[in-house]
C-alpha cells in the first residue's frame, strides 16, 4: 500500500513540475513580450520626438535665411544705427542657438567641389574646367546631426 501511495504522490509531483516548467515558460514569453514592447514604444517616442525637432527646425530655416541676408552686407554707414546692432544681436542670439540644436550650415564656398548629396545645383554653368565647382551660393543648407535638412541651393560650372 505504501507503493501506491508513493506512486501516486510522484505523479503529482510530476504533474506539478510539469505546471511549474509550462508556467515558467509562459512567463518567460510574457517577458520577452514586455521587453519587445518596451523598446518598441521607447523607438516610436524616439521617432516622434525626432520628427517633431525637425519640423521645427524646417519652419524656423525661413527666419535664420532672411536674418542672414539682412546681416550679410550692412553698409558701413548705417553700421551703428541701433535698429542695425539689434538685428546683428539676434543673428548672434540665433547662430548660438543653432550651435545648441546642433544645426549646422553645410559647407558650400565659392570654388568648392560640388557634392549633389550636399548641394542642390539650380544652374550649371560650361566652362573649360574638369571637375564641378560651386560658383555661386544662392541659399545656405543645413545638416541636423547627420540628418540633411536642406541642401545648399547653389550654382555650378566647370573650373
Amino acid at each position: 500500500m505504501k507503493e501506491g501511495k508513493m506512486t501516486a504522490k510522484s505523479k503529482k509531483t510530476e504533474e506539478l513540475e510539469q505546471q511549474i516548467g509550462e508556467l515558467t515558460m509562459v512567463l518567460q514569453r510574457v517577458r520577452a513580450d514586455f521587453e519587445n514592447y518596451r523598446k518598441r514604444v521607447e523607438g516610436d517616442l524616439a521617432r516622434a520626438k525626432q520628427v517633431g525637432e525637425d519640423k521645427a527646425i524646417m519652419k524656423i530655416l525661413p527666419l535664420i535665411d532672411v536674418l542672414e541676408k539682412a546681416t550679410a552686407s550692412v553698409p558701413a554707414e548705417i553700421a551703428e544705427n541701433s535698429w542695425v546692432v539689434g538685428i546683428v544681436g539676434a543673428r548672434k542670439n540665433l547662430d548660438k542657438l543653432m550651435s545648441e540644436l546642433k544645426l549646422q550650415i553645410i559647407d558650400a564656398k565659392v570654388g568648392g567641389d560640388f557634392n549633389p548629396d550636399l548641394h542642390h545645383a539650380v544652374q550649371f554653368d560650361e566652362g573649360d574646367g574638369e571637375k564641378e565647382v560651386i560658383a555661386e551660393v544662392l541659399q545656405n543648407g543645413y545638416k541636423y546631426g547627420d540628418a540633411i535638412l536642406r541642401p545648399a541651393m547653389v550654382r555650378v560650372t566647370r573650373g
